[in-house]
């Protein structure tokens, strides 16, 4: 399956004016069959390959997340990936809903080192 290309597009007009990502460079890049979001060079969020959101996050708040939002923890190769969450389509189907996880995660990714 390939990624949604409305989904990603919701996301780079986001990301556009996204005051998380403020004064980072702001790139894309295809892998793993989706298309990674980047803030300074760091992955911020991503329109998955398996369809819906993968958002990166702190990874102190990830099982609050999983809790209190319909966020559930990414898997690679049967392993919970600390740190990154994954959305589904439905879940971020209205601008507000899309827009609160791409803020969280482009101003997660603003604070780690630039790459």
């Amino acid at each position: 399956m390939a990624y949604d290309e409305e989904l990603a597009g919701r996301v780079r007009d986001l990301l556009a004016d996204e005051p998380g990502a403020a004064g980072r460079e702001l790139t894309e890049k295809k892998m793993f069959g989706g298309l990674g979001f980047m803030v300074g060079g760091n992955m911020a969020v991503a329109a998955s390959g398996q369809g819906g959101l993968m958002v990166r996050v702190d990874p102190a708040e990830g099982d609050e997340l999983v809790a209190t939002t319909p966020a559930y923890p990414m898997e690679m190769r049967g392993r919970s990936m600390s740190g990154w969450l994954r959305i589904d389509l439905a879940d971020v189907a209205t601008d507000e809903a899309l827009g609160a996880w791409v803020h969280r995660g482009a101003t997660y990714a603003a604070t780690l080192p630039p790459k």
